[in-house]
């Protein structure tokens, strides 16, 4: 980093004794429990195929887990402490095997035996109903029948008290053609497209889809056991908010996805896993155990679709490409990736990259670059998404600024051109463009965009104000602006109602694509610099913190008009102010700027070696989660050389 300049505060230096400690030596919290997921178990060389660990190794996870003082708990308990029980022991995990292997009634179960450990056990229906003369297609590998288990053998292990046994769907282990380009996705989580017909899925053809594999695995778990399953086990983790409600309409009480994370039995439709895969070593298994609470950071590259389209398919294509391995050599945790299209850069969303109802499409692009980026890239995916600024029908309500000098009211033509969230008809049809998201893609999270404001001047539209005069406020802007009081009740009134609108299109999210889904929110520096303003953006940090699981502060000095020799003090000071809200920087993303929007061309270029000073500041003052925008990919900018090594998770691991 550049040296501190005169008249720069520099770090504050903590003292190591004052630190504070790494989650790996704090208890866990309460009531909470680490699920590991074990495929096959084989005693010779293990098939990374069917995700195989060898019987001595696991045996030897079991012993170091026992000697370490974790406590086997069974589904049954996280049950009981779910419905106000007893309390899960320190430390509790629960041992989960997927699939339906025959090796878990042959060797996993001796072991569960001899150190009395329960487990959890979900086979896939069709693959243990399969004939014992023929192969098990196994997701296109046709497998020796002797690999997989018998109704038998489920029935044996059902009557152990040892042993649940839960549901891996009946035949939807598998993935299918889920968009035009060809990706297959969980077929389970994700609707169908049919490349002859050009048609994806109705909602209703998924849900008599799902709902009929479902209802067929719970019968057949009941006919075999007599005892009705509890646990649903997603195929590849891959959780859907559709299917979820439907394995809960089948009485399905706990799901398991293979998210990073423990347990908590206060949420059972959303529990992570710790996945065992290439068979690792004893340390290696130790220190994926011992980490597993450890805080996840985010590095971002904050990217718009815009400048990978193209409407000659084979440069689209480079495209892709070129931007999957650049952010697959940035080793980089998470994209933000644009939704929506704006190749004006007016801000006043005409089309969008997926399939909706209400709006263009300008390319069904946004599920398969998203899907790229996670499988190929190895990074979670946030859509990134207007909140209030679609250009939908021109009768819809805008939102709507008073002149106080003319009294006149007209739309902003300085801000975003936004529909009036106080609009039924406009909330309604937003509400479903980030539903047709939801049913059209897979992606990890959303961020809601900045335009997601209300300055203090607006917003008069009509339904505005008859919903001003609902909540107890009487006369004009005018009047609420002249009485203080009124005033910050106003301008509380109006942060909330932005966030309370936030939360309805994220549980709409949930309810298509799965509990699972993250939110995260940008946030103008001013309302974080300086409260007050909260009145000229209807924003405020406290308010963030508690409601979204990422705050993502638009830490751009030179956006703010802050020269450049002082946007070290500035950043710092924005870090600063941050930190003095308890654990507030553990939720706190940090969005530098590549660009500079003063100026024009090459010169508006942020340099590399600016943005790795500017990170290294952010880490020295105690922040680790921080990106940019915008990613120019196509040209190397930023320079990806001198900006990785301040900037990659893999560069600078947090432990």
């Amino acid at each position: 980093m550049s040296e501190i300049a005169f008249g720069e505060t520099p770090p504050p230096f903590v003292p190591p004794a004052q630190r504070a400690q790494q989650r790996v030596n704090q208890p866990w919290p309460k009531n909470h429990f680490l699920v590991i997921c074990y495929h096959d178990i084989e005693d010779g060389a293990a098939d990374e195929r069917y995700l195989t660990v060898r019987t001595s190794a696991l045996k030897d996870q079991i012993a170091w887990l026992r000697d370490n003082h974790y406590q086997p708990v069974s589904v049954q308990q996280i049950l009981d402490a779910h419905n106000g029980g007893k309390e899960l022991p320190p430390k509790a995990v629960l041992l989960s095997f997927d699939d339906g292997y025959s090796s878990f009634y042959s060797r996993v179960w001796p072991l569960l035996k001899a150190y009395n450990w329960p487990a959890l056990w979900a086979p896939v229906g069709s693959w243990v109903s399969t004939p014992l003369n023929q192969k098990v297609n196994f997701g296109g590998l046709m497998t020796p029948r002797e690999r997989f288990a018998t109704w038998d053998m489920v029935k044996t292990l059902s009557e152990s008290p040892l042993v649940e046994i839960g549901a891996h769907t009946w035949a939807s282990h598998y993935g299918g053609q889920a968009n035009p380009e060809g990706t297959t996705q969980p077929a389970v989580a994700n609707r169908l497209y049919d490349p002859k017909s050009g048609q994806y899925e109705t909602a209703s053809q998924f849900y008599q889809r799902i709902d009929g594999d479902v209802d067929h695995i719970t019968r057949k778990l009941k006919d075999v056991t007599h005892k009705s399953p509890r646990a649903w086990v997603w195929p590849y983790g891959a959780a859907g908010g559709t299917t979820l409600s439907i394995a809960q309409k089948h009485g399905y009480q706990l799901a398991f996805t293979l998210d990073d994370g423990l347990g908590d039995v206060n949420n059972l439709m959303s529990i992570p896993r710790m996945l065992m895969s290439g068979n690792p070593s004893l340390h290696d298994f130790a220190e994926q155990v011992t980490q597993v609470q450890e805080r996840h950071l985010m590095r971002v590259m904050h990217i718009d679709l815009d400048y990978i389209y193209d409407p000659n398919p084979e440069q689209q294509r480079k495209n892709i490409d070129k931007l999957i391995e650049r952010v697959h050599d940035m080793r980089i945790t998470t994209v933000f990736l644009q939704a929506f299209a704006d190749p004006d850069g007016d801000g006043n969303i005409k089309a969008l990259y997926f399939p909706n109802r209400w709006l263009p499409v300008r390319a069904d692009l946004f599920n398969y670059i998203s899907w790229q980026l996670q499988t190929r890239a190895g990074v979670n995916v946030y859509a990134w998404m207007p909140v209030l600024s679609f250009a939908l029908d021109p009768s819809l309500p805008r939102v709507t600024h008073w002149d106080p000098k003319t009294g006149q009211t007209s739309v902003d033509p300085k801000q975003y051109r936004r529909l009036s969230p106080w609009s039924p008809e406009a909330r309604k049809r937003i509400t479903e463009i980030y539903q047709d998201l939801a049913s059209h893609a897979t992606f990890d999270g959303i961020l809601f965009h900045d335009d997601a404001l209300l300055s203090d001047f607006e917003d008069v539209s009509p339904p505005a104000m008859v919903a001003y005069q609902q909540a107890g406020f009487s006369g004009t802007l005018d009047n609420i602006r002249r009485d203080p009081t009124e005033f910050n009740r106003w301008t509380r009134y109006k942060s909330h109602y932005l966030i309370d609108f936030t939360m309805d299109l994220t549980k709409a999210v949930r309810a298509i694509r799965g509990p699972q889904v993250k939110t995260a929110r940008n946030i103008y520096a001013m309302p974080v610099l300086k409260p007050e303003s909260e009145a000229w953006y209807a924003q405020n940090l406290n308010d963030f913190l508690r409601t979204y699981d990422w705050t993502a502060p638009m830490a751009m000095p030179l956006m703010e008009n802050v020269p450049l020799a002082q946007s070290n003090a500035w950043l710092q000071n924005l870090v600063t102010t941050i930190a003095r809200h308890p654990q507030a920087l553990d939720k706190t993303v940090f969005e530098l700027q590549a660009r500079d929007w003063h100026k024009q061309g090459d010169e508006a270029n942020v340099s590399a070696r600016q943005l790795a000073d500017w990170m290294t500041l952010l880490q020295m003052n105690g922040a680790s989660s921080f990106g940019y925008y915008p990613d120019d990919f196509v040209n190397d900018k930023p320079e990806m050389a001198p900006l990785a090594p301040a900037f990659s998770s893999a560069w600078y691991p947090q432990k």
